[in-house]
């Protein structure tokens, strides 16, 4: 089975903040998870994928680059984006179905923005999807809280399914190239 890591808008300005906004919770823990599960996906043979989005900084400069910490595989694809779903306007769709992925490994920035779109346009376009647990951060909202905000997510993403295809929530310490979704069905 073909997978991929997609990792998105893990980057420089919203992972640190700026003067308008905070940085995300527990920015540390999520540097080094996205770290840890880019070498999974390298130890099993799959595809790292960087969405960055172009809101971020402007769309220039070092804030828009991926951050700093994280290191990125030589051959790993990048795609920039406009909106908040990774898959509209971009060729991400694309090169996931010329590569015949069919599970979809997910972390990144912003939990309830672009990671909760991603993870149910995946769904209703096929892919089987594992949502890194402690892979994924925010900052406060006016009515909830980072840490609610991610666990919300955590729960009403666990199972979230269109028919076929459906989404799992496991740790980044788990063997996440080994999904659990035929356990399931």
């Amino acid at each position: 089975m073909n997978q991929a890591l997609l990792v998105i808008d893990a980057q420089q300005e919203l992972i640190e903040g700026n003067q308008k906004e905070m940085s995300v919770l527990n920015k540390e823990k999520l540097l080094g998870n996205i770290n840890l599960v880019i070498n999974k996906a390298l130890e099993s043979d799959s595809l790292v994928v960087f969405v960055r989005d172009k809101d971020v900084a402007e769309g220039k400069g070092k804030g828009f680059q991926i951050h700093q910490e994280i290191k990125v595989p030589p051959n790993s694809k990048i795609y920039d984006k406009e909106a908040t779903n990774s898959f509209y306007g971009t060729p991400l769709m694309s090169f996931l179905k010329e590569e015949k992925v069919e599970h979809l490994v997910i972390m990144g920035c912003k939990t309830e923005h672009c990671i909760d779109t991603a993870v149910r346009s995946a769904t209703v376009n096929h892919f089987d999807v594992t949502l890194v647990r402690d892979g994924h951060s925010t900052t406060d909202s006016s009515t909830l809280s980072a840490e609610q905000i991610i666990n919300h997510h955590n729960e009403i993403l666990y199972g979230h399914y269109n028919v076929d295809h459906f989404s799992d929530v496991r740790n980044s310490q788990e063997d996440l190239f080994q999904p659990n979704h035929n356990n399931y069905r």
